[in-house]
């Protein structure tokens, strides 16, 4: 197995034993991300949206550290811990995919690391 280690240094480094992403046979597997502020260390400042954004510019930065974008994915999770905020996301997420957009599942959580309002992972195919 050829596993390649993907680290973004503009994304949250792993604060546990696993990493942003791995690359293998083609595919990238990218860990659920938080809505951290790199140069910080903490969630931004404001409500779901703010989070949302934070969170899909946080995968884009692993992605374009490991050759993918947007386009190159083909599955998406979204965690929530009010599905409330679904069209909230549902708006942001439109701004980071486009047609054809990628398999996802969406779904309430009963909480998140560090209290976040969302979270989500993704994987992506070349």
């Amino acid at each position: 197995m050829n596993k390649r280690i993907i680290s973004s240094p503009a994304a949250p480094k792993a604060v546990g034993p696993y990493n942003q992403a791995i690359e293998i046979n083609g595919f990238l597997y990218v860990s659920g991300q938080l809505p951290i502020d790199v140069a910080t260390g903490e969630f931004v400042p404001g409500g779901v949206k703010e989070q949302c954004v934070k969170v899909f510019e946080n995968i884009g930065h692993i992605l374009n550290e490991a050759g993918y974008g947007f386009e190159n994915v083909v599955k998406t999770t979204v965690y929530l811990t009010d599905m409330a905020d679904f069209a909230t996301m549902n708006e942001i997420y439109s701004n980071f995919f486009k047609e054809p957009y990628p398999a996802r599942v969406a779904f309430a959580v009963k909480g998140l690391p560090k209290g976040s309002l969302i979270e989500a992972d993704v994987v992506a195919a070349k």
